[in-house]
């Protein structure tokens, strides 16, 4: 029995003196410890949240940046740097100029010299012609302008033009002869140049001899009656080439007719 008082008053004692200061102390400091720590905590989550949406702003950015520049790279004319000027002596190249004209009146010379290409495009002979007429002239023009020896600048420069003028008014001329064909001869003398053309390619062409010498014999009598007529007339180049060819294909001791 004494026992149980005993007890009972050191609960009474322990009640009546409370929790001693250094306990409260302790638990305040623990408090507070975890209340910092978990402000850290949150402070720490909040900055890295800035800083990825920061970095991920500055990526997307550049992304948006990058496309941009692209598309008005394709957007833009490309730009290349003009090519040296080339310097050309006053008046032009005489000589490539001369070249020039050698070529056009080789291109001529060959048409006047083929009986067959005259047939084929008598327009190109006949000055009646406007296009053939403008051709003769611009060709007289440069063969007058034209010379042995380098001249100077002023005469080179005419010189350049008329070649010019020359060679597109032969194209012309060929294209308006292409054209016209036979339509320029009379009708009833059109069969006359079918068959002196069709005896000159078989003269031509044959690999009999009696069989070409009488192609070019009956060739050259159609050819007469068309020079007869006024239809047709062989330049005296094409006329000479043709006696030429014929005469080539005779016998020895033959002579033409």
């Amino acid at each position: 029995m004494g026992s149980a008082r005993y007890h009972r008053n050191h609960r009474r004692g322990l009640v009546r003196r409370g929790v001693g200061p250094v306990p409260a102390l302790v638990f305040v400091a623990v408090l507070a410890s975890v209340a910092v720590l978990t402000m850290a905590v949150l402070t720490v989550v909040v900055l890295a949240q800035g800083v990825l949406f920061g970095v991920g702003a500055i990526v997307v950015v550049h992304h948006l940046r990058r496309r941009y520049r692209r598309a008005m790279y394709r957007h833009q004319p490309v730009t290349r740097p003009a090519p040296p000027p080339v310097r050309t002596q006053p008046g032009g190249d005489w000589r490539a100029t001369r070249a020039r004209f050698a070529q056009l009146r080789s291109e001529y010379g060959q048409f006047e010299c083929d009986p067959l290409a005259v047939l084929r495009l008598p327009a190109l002979t006949d000055v009646t012609v406007p296009s053939t007429r403008r051709f003769v002239d611009a060709f007289a023009e440069a063969q007058a302008l034209d010379t042995d020896t380098e001249p100077p600048a002023d005469h080179r420069a005419r010189y350049a033009a008329a070649v010019d003028r020359a060679w597109r008014a032969w194209q012309a001329a060929r294209d308006a002869a292409e054209r016209i064909r036979l339509a320029g001869i009379p009708e009833h003398e059109r069969a006359t140049v079918q068959r002196a053309i069709k005896l000159l390619t078989m003269a031509k062409n044959s690999d009999h001899d009696a069989e070409r010498i009488a192609a070019y014999a009956k060739a050259r009598a159609e050819l007469a009656k068309l020079d007869r007529s006024g239809s047709v007339r062989l330049p005296p180049a094409a006329a000479a080439a043709l006696d030429a060819a014929a005469r080539s294909q005779l016998p020895p001791g033959r002579t033409l007719v």
